[in-house]
């Protein structure tokens, strides 16, 4: 990502000047930032993970939304993650900002890769609601979840050779046939998931 606008604005400033834009920009610490395009096997995984999901957690009080929804998660820091779940009947009710998610899902393309696992955890991190964060390699087919444990501490699981990416916080799975619906498979030499079904 690269800043758009150097002053440090405030977040009611990048609210009214991003609602006038065409393209994204997220709001990190009173910066605003343009978005990168996805590739395509980045749109095909983030649909299937969006529908899976949705369908997984159908009849409970939770629902997914993703790529062009706000997550606010501190007051000078807006993100738009690529899938997020929220549980919370204030974000349900919400037109514009949700607040409260409980599972992000980036699916990072390889430029952002670092930033997605560093910094961009980090900011999500200051959310008091977040329980999991994956990311999710099409590239690779590398799945791994970040998990806040009751100490509030934060455990990695990879699920890259695992049958199904299990979101825990959730009490979920999606196949990871699922995953992976329709992108090529990964180069030969890479790491890929033993066929089958998640159990559970």
């Amino acid at each position: 990502m690269s800043a758009v606008l150097q002053p440090t604005l405030t977040l009611q400033a990048y609210l009214d000047w991003e609602n006038a834009q065409d393209e994204k920009h997220e709001f990190v610490q009173g910066e605003i930032f343009a978005m990168t395009g996805g590739r395509r096997t980045h749109g095909r995984v983030l649909l299937n993970l969006a529908r899976r999901l949705a369908e997984a957690l159908e009849g409970t009080p939770c629902q997914v939304f993703a790529d062009s929804m706000k997550l606010q998660v501190a007051d000078d820091t807006i993100l738009y993650p690529d899938v997020f779940v929220t549980c919370s009947p204030a974000d349900l009710a919400t037109d514009q900002i949700f607040r409260e998610a409980k599972l992000v899902v980036e699916v990072p393309p390889p430029s952002t890769q670092a930033y997605d696992r560093s910094k961009k955890f980090a900011l999500y991190r200051r959310l008091p609601s977040l329980q999991e964060y994956i990311l999710v390699d099409p590239e690779t087919r590398r799945v791994e979840a970040f998990c806040r444990n009751a100490a509030s501490e934060w455990v990695l699981r990879d699920m890259s050779d695992d049958l199904g990416m299990e979101a825990s916080s959730l009490g979920c799975a999606v196949s990871m046939a699922d995953v992976f619906a329709g992108v090529d498979p990964p180069a030969e030499g890479a790491a890929a998931p033993r066929s089958g079904t998640p159990s559970g």
